[in-house]
C-alpha cells in the first residue's frame, strides 16, 4: 500500500518563479518524495486542473501518490488519489460525497486534542466508509511562511502522537499514517525523529534546494520506519 510506506510528503507551489514544475516533480519523486501536493493559492481552478494533469502524469510514472488541498471539486474532476483538508475545511462526512471512497483523505491537526480526534475517529466502530480518516498531519512544528499567523506548536505534539501511537499499537490496534509537518529541514529533522516521527511533510528543504532529488534523498535517509498503518475498510 503506497500511503503505508509513504514517509516524505512535500507540498509545492506552481513554481511560476523558476518555469520549472514538471522537472521539479520529476528529481523530487526521483529523490525518493511519496507523495506530492499542489499547494498554490495564487492560482485559479482552470490552471489548478492544467498543473494537476501534469503531476499526475509525473506521479504515474513514478508510481507514486499525488494530492489535491482543499477543494473538493478539483480532487473530484482530476482524480486525484489523496486529497487533504484543514479543521475549517469540509468535514469528513461531506467529502465522501464529492470524492470517490477510493481517494485517500487527509486531516490537519495542530493540537494534542485534535491528534487524539482523529485517532479516536479512525478506530470508532461508527467511522464507516462514509467518513474515514486514512491519515492525518501534525503542527506546524516550527513557524513557517507557508502559514502565515499560524503560532507554531512545537515538539510536543509528535511526542503525543508517537505515544498514541504506541499505545494503539499495545492495544492490538493499527493506528493511522500520520506525518509531522511546520518548517522541517535538514537542520531540524533529527530532532522530529527523535520526538516520535517516522514522516514527514516537507515544502522549503525540498522546493528550494538546489538539487530537489539530493535534498529528498538526505531528508528520506534521515527518517526510521514507520509504524504499520491501518488497513483499508
Amino acid at each position: 500500500m503506497l500511503l503505508a510506506d509513504a514517509q516524505l510528503y512535500v507540498c509545492t507551489d506552481a513554481r511560476r518563479d523558476r518555469g520549472d514544475f514538471e522537472s521539479f516533480l520529476d528529481a523530487a519523486f526521483s529523490g525518493g518524495v511519496d507523495i506530492i501536493q499542489l499547494r498554490d493559492k495564487q492560482i485559479e481552478a482552470a490552471e489548478e486542473l492544467e498543473l494537476l494533469e501534469v503531476l499526475r502524469a509525473v506521479a504515474e510514472r513514478h508510481g507514486k501518490l499525488w494530492a489535491v488541498n482543499d477543494r473538493a471539486d478539483i480532487a473530484l474532476l482530476s482524480g486525484a488519489p489523496v486529497f487533504h483538508v484543514g479543521q475549517k475545511d469540509l468535514p469528513l462526512r461531506a467529502i465522501r460525497r464529492v470524492v470517490d471512497q477510493s481517494v485517500l483523505v487527509g486531516l490537519s491537526t495542530n493540537s494534542p486534542e485534535l491528534v487524539d480526534t482523529a485517532i479516536a475517529h479512525a478506530q470508532s466502530p461508527e467511522s464507516s466508509a462514509q467518513a474515514r480518516l486514512d491519515y492525518f498531519c501534525t503542527g506546524p512544528l516550527w513557524a513557517t511562511p507557508t502559514k502565515p499567523g499560524r503560532a507554531a506548536v512545537g515538539l510536543g505534539i509528535v511526542e503525543h502522537a508517537a505515544r498514541r501511537t504506541r499505545e494503539a499499537l499495545e492495544a492490538g490496534l493499527s493506528p493511522l499514517p500520520w506525518f509531522a509537518i511546520g518548517g522541517i529541514d535538514h537542520t531540524n529533522v533529527a530532532q522530529v525523529v527523535e520526538a516520535g516521527a517516522s514522516r514527514v511533510v516537507v515544502v522549503r528543504a525540498v522546493t528550494d534546494a538546489d538539487d530537489p532529488a539530493d535534498a529528498a534523498a538526505r531528508l528520506r535517509a534521515e527518517l526510521p520506519q514507520p509504524a504499520p498503518a491501518a488497513p483499508r475498510p
